[in-house]
C-alpha cells in the first residue's frame, strides 16, 4: 500500500493482534497510516522496503517478542544504528519504569505509559515528529515527571512568582473556585496540587481533566457522565469526573479549549452544585471545588466570543497569574538543583550534581517551554550522564544554540542566578525589612522548607527565625 503524500507513516512493533488493531485505530484518528512488524527482526528487515524508507516514526510495545534481540533497549539500539534520526517511541506499563529508562538511555525519543489514551498517543507522535518542538535534550517528554509539592517546596523568589504563590496559599483555605493562568509549562498543575493539598479537602480526591487531551465532543460526557444509550457509542453508564470528585477538587486544565455547550453546563453546575449526566432525567448534588487553568488569557478568549463571560467571572473569584520562566531568571539555578534532586529519586535514576559551566548554560537559555521544558532537559541529561555531575556535554543542543553568547564564569561570591531585588523602579533602595523578607523567603524555598537548615544557613537560631517570620508577616507557605 502506498502512503498518500502528506500522510505520516508509523511502524508498530507488537505481536499482539488486539494491540495492533487498537494502536492502528488510534493512530488513524490523527491521520497516521500504520505498518506492522511482529518482532524486531521483521522491523529491521522492513527498514529496507518502500514503506520502511518512508517511515515518520516507530512505536515499540514493551511486550513485543524479540526473536534474537534481548530486550526493548536492544531493539532501540538496533533501530537507532540503522536510522539515527528516526523518532522511536516506546510503550511500557507503569509498573516497569526501568524498561522505559533503559529504552531512553539506548536512544528512544520518548516513552508512553500503558494503558495509553488516544490523545496521549497522538500528542506523543506529533511532538516526536515536530522539529519545531526542539531536538535532543530540548525535545518535550510525553509523560509528566511532576511530583506533588507542598507550598513550602515550590521553588521561586521572583516577586511576581512569590505574589502568585501567596495568593494561592490563601486561596487554599477558602472554598471558592480558582483560575490559574500562565503559559504552558509554567507550573499551573503544581499550583493546583498545592492548593488542593493545603485545603480542608486535601485528604479527598483531586480529579483532573485536560480539555486539550480529550476529544471536544467527549468533554461534556467526561465531566458530567452519561447514561447508557445516551448517544452513539455510550454502551455503558459513566458517572463523570464531577461525581468522582465529590467532597474533593476537580482541576480543569486548558479550560480555554472547552466547547461552549459544556461551558454552559459548567455555569449551571457552579450555580447549583448539581450534576446531571447526559441522558439522565434527574441530577444529584455534589460538593466539588473547581480549579481551572488556561494557557491563554481568558479575557482575550472572552473578547473573541470563545469563552462565556459569566463562566469567566465565576471561575475567577481568585485569579492567579504565573510568570514565564524567562521573567524568573534568578530562579533558574535553584529550580534546576531542586528538579535534579527530584529526578534523582525516581526509580532507576541516581543523585547527580551540576558543574558551574552547565549551570551557566541553563541560566542563559530563554526556556520557551518554561519549567516543564527545563525539567525535561534535566531528565534527558541525567539519563545520558555517565559521571557524577551534569556538564555542558549533557546539553549539546543548548551549547550549540548559545555558542559564543555565554556570560563569563562568576567571580567568587557572585550570584549564580539567584537574586534579591535591591532597588525600587525609581532607582531608590528598597526598605531593609522588605529585602530581609525576600532573603528569608528565598532561603525557605532553596532549602525546601527545612527550617533548621534555613536558620543554620542564615546564621540565626531557629527561634529567632520564627520570630522574624512573625514580625515580617511571612507565611512559610508563601
Amino acid at each position: 500500500m502506498v502512503t498518500p503524500q502528506g500522510t505520516p507513516l508509523l511502524m508498530l512493533i507488537d505481536d499482539e493482534p488486539a494491540g495492533q488493531r487498537l494502536v492502528s485505530a488510534l493512530a488513524a484518528r490523527g491521520g497516521w497510516r500504520t505498518v506492522l512488524a511482529g518482532d524486531a527482526e521483521k522491523a529491521l528487515a522492513m527498514l529496507g522496503t518502500q514503506d520502511g524508507m518512508m517511515l515518520d516514526a516507530v512505536l515499540i510495545d514493551h511486550w513485543a517478542p524479540d526473536s534474537g534481540i534481548a530486550d526493548v533497549a536492544d531493539i532501540v539500539r538496533a533501530l537507532r544504528e540503522q536510522r539515527p534520526a528516526l523518532p522511536l517511541l516506546v510503550m511500557t506499563c507503569e509498573a516497569r519504569p526501568d524498561a522505559a529508562l533503559a529504552a531512553m538511555r539506548a536512544g528512544a525519543t520518548d516513552y508512553i505509559r500503558k494503558p495509553v489514551a488516544p490523545e496521549a498517543l497522538l500528542g506523543a507522535l506529533a511532538a516526536a515528529t515536530d522539529s519545531r518542538k526542539g531536538d535532543g535534550e530540548l525535545r518535550p517528554l510525553s509523560e509528566k515527571l511532576t511530583v506533588p509539592l507542598p507550598f513550602d517546596e515550590v521553588i521561586g523568589s521572583a516577586p511576581q512568582f512569590r505574589n502568585a504563590l501567596a495568593i494561592a496559599a490563601k486561596a487554599a483555605r477558602a472554598r471558592v473556585p480558582v483560575l490559574v493562568e500562565g503559559e504552558a509549562g509554567t507550573g499551573k498543575d503544581v499550583i493546583a496540587n498545592a492548593i488542593h493539598a493545603a485545603s480542608p479537602r486535601g485528604r479527598n480526591p483531586l480529579v483532573r481533566i485536560d480539555c486539550g487531551a480529550v476529544a471536544k465532543g467527549l468533554i461534556g460526557s467526561a465531566l458530567f457522565g452519561h447514561e447508557r444509550g445516551a448517544f452513539a457509542g455510550a454502551f455503558d453508564r459513566q458517572s463523570g469526573m464531577l461525581h468522582d470528585a465529590d467532597s474533593g477538587t476537580i482541576f480543569i486544565d486548558r479550560i480555554d479549549l472547552m466547547p461552549m455547550d459544556v461551558q454552559t453546563r459548567l455555569v449551571r453546575f457552579l450555580d447549583s452544585g448539581e450534576v446531571q449526566a447526559i441522558g439522565a432525567t434527574r441530577g444529584r448534588t455534589v460538593d466539588v471545588r473547581v480549579i481551572a487553568a488556561s494557557d491563554a488569557p481568558l479575557k482575550s478568549a472572552m473578547a473573541e466570543g470563545l469563552f462565556r463571560e459569566d463562566l469567566y467571572y465565576k471561575l475567577g473569584a481568585v485569579q492567579i497569574t504565573l510568570p514565564p520562566l524567562r521573567e524568573r531568571g534568578g530562579d533558574i539555578a535553584a529550580l534546576a538543583r531542586h528538579l535534579l534532586a527530584r529526578i534523582g529519586t525516581l526509580p532507576g535514576m541516581r543523585s547527580l550534581g551540576m558543574t558551574e559551566e552547565a549551570m551557566r548554560l541553563l541560566i542563559a537559555y530563554p526556556w520557551p517551554g518554561n519549567v516543564r521544558q527545563l525539567q525535561a532537559a534535566l531528565f534527558r541529561a541525567a539519563l545520558a550522564c555517565e559521571g557524577d555531575a551534569l556538564t555542558p556535554a549533557e546539553f549539546p543542543h543548548i551549547s550549540r544554540m548559545l555558542s559564543g553568547r555565554l556570560p563569563g564564569a562568576p567571580r567568587a561570591g557572585q550570584s549564580d542566578g539567584i537574586g534579591v531585588m535591591l532597588y525600587l523602579p525609581d532607582g531608590n533602595l528598597r526598605p531593609l525589612e522588605d529585602i530581609e523578607a525576600d532573603v528569608i523567603r528565598l532561603a525557605i524555598g532553596h532549602y525546601r522548607g527545612r527550617m533548621s537548615e534555613v536558620a543554620r544557613r542564615l546564621g540565626i537560631g531557629r527561634s529567632t527565625l520564627y520570630r522574624k517570620l512573625a514580625d515580617l508577616g511571612i507565611d512559610t507557605a508563601a
